[in-house]
């Protein structure tokens, strides 16, 4: 399962539209792991005034990988996400996402273009 749905909040979506708010909050409490790394990265982001900043940090362990591949592999998470962080996502394996202030389109295009996919490969994130 992608997210862990207050009962409350399923209902409401049953009946309509759910907030960004709501959905980001139901986020952020079902995946910590996820949530905190991104919430870090856009620190990092904010800080650095940089184009782009990549995690590099490998999840420790199954349950963390977990949580950022239903993080990045959801385009409704992901793209709540983006919203609540004013960034733009790319993911190139569990380890390696990255957030791009929205006008750093080369950076981006850079990130996603096959190239630095091929580069990024590394034989210890065989089964990542």
């Amino acid at each position: 399962m992608s997210l862990t749905v207050p009962v409350s909040l399923l209902e409401k979506a049953q009946r309509g539209a759910v907030s960004d708010d709501e959905f980001v909050d139901c986020i952020r409490k079902s995946l910590p792991y996820a949530w905190s790394m991104v919430e870090r990265l856009a620190k990092e982001l904010d800080t650095t005034g940089a184009p782009a900043v990549q995690n590099l940090e490998v999840p420790p362990d199954d349950a963390s990988w977990g949580e950022v591949f239903r993080l990045v592999g959801s385009d409704a998470i992901r793209g709540a996400v983006q919203r609540h962080f004013h960034v733009r996502m790319a993911f190139q394996n569990c380890c390696k996402v990255s957030l791009f202030r929205l006008d750093a389109t080369e950076e981006y295009e850079e990130f996603i273009s096959p190239r630095a996919q091929l580069l990024n490969q590394n034989p210890s994130l065989l089964n990542c």
